[in-house]
């Protein structure tokens, strides 16, 4: 696994959830000179929703058009997610794209998958936060200017009350004095980024109803 981008010019794309730490992984591969292809979206098996984070595709398109990055997805059930992962590594592989970038922190089974995934098709993986520390991420996302809202919770972990809250110095403090990791890099929430520097325009967002699903209070979010 790469641990820098090495040619500054290497075509890549970025694995796309549409929050924080995937936006914060572009973020680096673009100032440490990469060429952006593609973003990778998987989507649940209707195609109409994320996987991870449950935004509606329109949210996932409308963030693509504001990065200048056109977007890519594939649809899945958690059982056929790996084998259509990979089949999508492949098509991008055919493509010209070398790298793929992730935002995984410090969970070594996620980046044990990255590499496996990556490698059974020749595809170098890079996760540019590898390592760092997470409270530090999180001054960086605030610091460079990126605008996160809470769009996922996970029921008993995380109180609902924070849906639609937007990530700032008092709210992660407030997520830090329920006893949760305010990098939430174990699942205990998740976002969605509506701008940034490397957004053309900031995205506005009408916050509709809450609905718990497979264990997650998800806040249905969708663009104005």
């Amino acid at each position: 696994m790469s641990q820098t981008l090495g040619n500054s010019s290497a075509p890549f794309f970025c694995s796309w959830s549409g929050g924080k730490d995937s936006c914060l992984a572009l973020y680096h591969a673009l100032r440490e000179g990469g060429r952006p292809r593609l973003l990778l979206t998987m989507l649940t098996e209707g195609g109409e929703r994320s996987r991870s984070h449950g935004l509606h595709i329109t949210v996932i398109e409308k963030q693509a058009e504001e990065l200048g990055i056109p977007l890519v997805t594939r649809a899945a059930t958690w059982d056929d997610y790996e084998r259509e992962f990979i089949s999508a590594l492949r098509e991008l592989k055919k493509d010209g794209i070398e790298i793929g970038v992730f935002g995984d922190i410090d969970m070594d089974d996620h980046r044990k998958w990255v590499e496996r995934v990556c490698s059974s098709v020749a595809l170098q993986s890079h996760l540019p936060l590898w390592k760092k520390a997470r409270r530090d991420l999180l001054e960086e996302l605030l610091g460079a200017g990126f605008t996160a809202t809470i769009v996922t919770v996970k029921d008993g972990v995380l109180d609902r009350r924070f849906l639609g809250k937007v990530l700032n110095a008092s709210v992660i403090e407030e997520i830090e004095r329920e006893g949760i990791d305010a990098s939430g890099e174990e699942g205990e929430y998740h976002t969605v980024v509506t701008d940034g520097s490397i957004f053309s325009h900031p995205i506005q967002l009408e916050m509709g109803k809450q609905v718990l699903r497979d264990g997650y209070w998800f806040l249905d979010v969708s663009v104005k």
